[in-house]
């Protein structure tokens, strides 16, 4: 095992797929000469040539389109998105091509195309580039989206990602990119689509994903100090959802809270807590409470920033409601 950052991770992982499979290769916005707008790719180009890594004009339509008819001719193109908020631009070709060409054709066509897309805020990247749209992108069928939290899951899913047949959405959190985890040095793959227990616990169950995860931990250890011992379980993919072991959990914990970065209204935690009253209603003992991000615009200013996103305090406090 190596202790290894999140942005290593997901440079080995496109490495090693690039070294595995000579249909895989990398376009984006100055994923070449400059290596990444995050240096993810930093010494690709050096290593594979330009035919393999390929600088694009400043067109997110373009690159969602030529990425998709690539996949639909037999390549594995991984295209990089500067910022999910970007990607707004290329929407059409996302959800209305690379999703649907496999069901529109009958199953004749294939569409193995992985976009990555830094997301969401706490970098003061200003209103316009720190959203977290993750719940735009799953509310499509035929389309794949994945957002890790640490460093293992990430180099294991997004291998998965560029080996999978459908068009995946890889979101990588802004803030994620500097933590560290322990990562196997041989090759390994993390499943699409399913869910994982972070740590666990017999009074609430704490359902987060990305960043969200890495609040909902510490307030979980911050929580286990006053003898409160909270189950935290990562969802990792939005689409396919996982609801296994949340369930599971749930039927434990008869309580839950559930943190996304995302807004409140219509999000991904407005899902999780209908699935939880449908298919596990007997055995709810209280309210689930949902934190989320305030519902403004997020503010260039740190502090006001820092104010509008979760917190292990907000955390803590919906922990202490529902017990």
């Amino acid at each position: 095992m190596a202790l290894i950052t999140m942005r290593q991770a997901i440079t080995d992982a496109l490495r090693e797929e690039m070294r595995r499979d000579e249909r895989v290769f990398i376009m984006g916005q100055e994923v070449g000469v400059w290596g990444g707008t995050y240096a993810v790719t930093r010494g690709f180009y050096d290593e594979f040539g330009a035919k393999r890594v390929r600088d694009t004009p400043i067109s997110e339509m373009a690159i969602g389109g030529v990425s998709a008819g690539a996949a639909m001719n037999g390549l594995r193109p991984v295209a990089e998105f500067m910022t999910i908020n970007f990607a707004f631009l290329a929407l059409d070709q996302m959800v209305n091509h690379a999703a649907k060409v496999h069901y529109m054709f009958g199953g004749q066509i294939k569409c193995p195309v992985v976009y990555r897309a830094p997301g969401g805020g706490g970098r003061q990247l200003g209103a316009t580039h720190s959203h977290t749209p993750d719940v735009i992108f799953a509310h499509f069928p035929g389309f794949t989206v994945v957002s890790p939290s640490t460093p293992y899951d990430a180099k294991g899913l997004l291998k998965s990602a560029i080996r999978s047949e459908d068009p995946v959405l890889f979101i990588e959190h802004h803030t994620l990119y500097q933590i560290r985890g322990e990562v196997p040095e041989d090759d390994y793959l993390v499943p699409i689509g399913v869910s994982d227990i972070k740590r666990e616990g017999r009074d609430v169950t704490i359902v987060a994903y990305a960043q969200g995860l890495q609040v909902a931990l510490e307030a979980a250890n911050e929580l286990a100090q006053e003898g409160i011992e909270a189950e935290v379980v990562d969802l990792r993919s939005l689409r396919p959802l996982d609801m296994g072991p949340v369930l599971d959990s749930f039927r434990k914990t008869f309580r839950a809270v559930v943190v996304e970065e995302g807004f409140r209204s219509y999000g991904i935690g407005a899902e999780i807590v209908a699935r939880l009253q449908e298919e596990g209603f007997d055995y709810m003992d209280a309210p689930i409470k949902r934190v989320a991000q305030i519902e403004v615009p997020l503010p260039y200013s740190r502090e006001l920033e820092q104010s509008a996103l979760i917190n292990k305090e907000r955390v803590i406090a919906a922990v202490k409601e529902v017990l």
